[in-house]
């Protein structure tokens, strides 16, 4: 008899990276409900709208209080007994996407958990010093969220021990999964809808105004401020168009020269456009993959990232971008001037962008969970079972 399965993902509000993950999850596993803390029908796909998803309590609680669709993460103390609240019972198999507390959810007796993991939760572990300047309420507010943070610390590591096997996103996420958890994780690499960038033409030819694409959340971990920065030195050649929004969107623009243009949330069509007009794009970030440099190669686009995290699964020095290794303005200033004395072949860089395609990541994240399945009815199965 074929398993049971539910999906549990941390929240569907927008559609990033873990959405189209999600996207995928649903493809592989038609029948699976999906369980999350809250949910905006409005803002996924229509795919991800038409599912069976179930929501816990602070769906609810979001909706009642004056929150939008981002702030509901104020209630981010409530989130562990959320996911420990859904009611999977009767369920075989859970498929937990996890960047934040999904990998939490208690799978019932006899039930295998496999969870894919976008990241451990960054704004409790690395990334916590930069959120806590911005916390309100002063040093007494600080104080408050310096002892959430080693509460749910806490609890990420113990629930996490309770998950059945682990997938992570990049090398860089396995480290960090072995660092974090003390647990090893196989690496996939997620989705990227490679062919809907490889329709775009060719880059604009080299004599032209440089304009580089940097599409991003406006938060701090995100280091937009490096390239913003970077244009604003003298005599910085071509111009720097960001598509995201943020808490840090007004500080950028109050940083931004006549050169740097900050956009906002784009559509789908406008976003493809910016591709095709662009020469290169920058990536910042220390990410844990990067789904916008495999998008930028896949459109013939040469990209400019910080040399560590998940972009060094895509990104490779001379080949397919270029690298810079120290996060300062002035590294990504020198880079700047490295690529534009390089030339790259537009098919060489869709090439290296097509082993991210959504097919593959299908495909080997369904065998895997089926991997765990047998190994997991080979213990069961033994003189002593489970």
């Amino acid at each position: 008899m074929a398993p049971r399965i539910a999906i549990v993902h941390d929240w569907m509000v927008s559609m990033r990276g873990g959405e189209r993950v999600l996207e995928s999850l649903c493809r592989l596993f038609p029948q699976a409900p999906v369980f999350t803390l809250r949910f905006n029908r409005d803002a996924v796909s229509a795919e991800l709208a038409a599912r069976d998803v179930r929501t816990a309590f602070t769906d609810r609680l979001a909706r009642r209080l004056p929150l939008g669709a981002a702030e509901f993460r104020a209630l981010l103390p409530l989130f562990p007994l959320a996911v420990e609240s859904f009611p999977l019972d009767g369920f075989d198999l859970i498929v937990s996407s996890s960047h934040a507390v999904a990998k939490g959810a208690i799978a019932p007796p006899g039930a295998l958990h496999v969870s894919y993991v976008h990241s451990p939760m960054r704004y409790i572990w690395e990334a916590n010093a930069d959120y806590q300047p911005a916390v309100p309420g002063g040093p007494l507010g600080r104080l408050a969220f310096a002892a959430l943070g080693h509460y749910l610390r806490l609890w990420d590591v113990v629930s996490t021990a309770r998950v059945d096997a682990l997938c992570a996103n990049s090398r860089y996420t396995q480290m960090r999964i072995r660092r974090t958890y003390g647990r090893e994780a196989e690496v996939i690499e997620p989705p990227v809808d490679a062919a809907r960038f490889a329709r775009l033409p060719d880059p604009p030819p080299r004599g032209s105004e440089p304009i580089y694409l940097c599409v991003s959340a406006l938060v701090p971990y995100k280091r937009v401020e490096l390239a913003v920065r970077a244009f604003a030195e003298p005599g910085r050649r071509g111009r720097l168009i960001v598509v995201g929004d943020g808490a840090e969107r007004a500080r950028l623009e109050r940083l931004a020269g006549r050169n740097v243009e900050l956009r906002g949330r784009v559509d789908d069509a406008e976003l493809e456009r910016l591709y095709a007009g662009c020469h290169a794009v920058i990536h910042p970030a220390l990410d844990d993959f990067g789904i916008v440099p495999v998008e930028a190669l896949a459109a013939g686009r040469p990209v400019v990232a910080f040399a560590a995290g998940g972009a060094l699964d895509s990104v490779r020095d001379g080949e397919t971008g270029v690298l810079f290794a120290e996060p300062t303005a002035a590294a990504l200033g020198a880079a700047l001037d490295r690529l534009e004395r390089l030339d790259f072949e537009p098919a060489a860089l869709r090439a290296a962008a097509r082993r991210f395609d959504r097919a593959t990541f299908e495909a080997r994240f369904g065998a895997f969970v089926e991997e765990s399945l047998r190994r997991d009815r080979d213990r069961l199965s033994g003189p002593r079972g489970r």
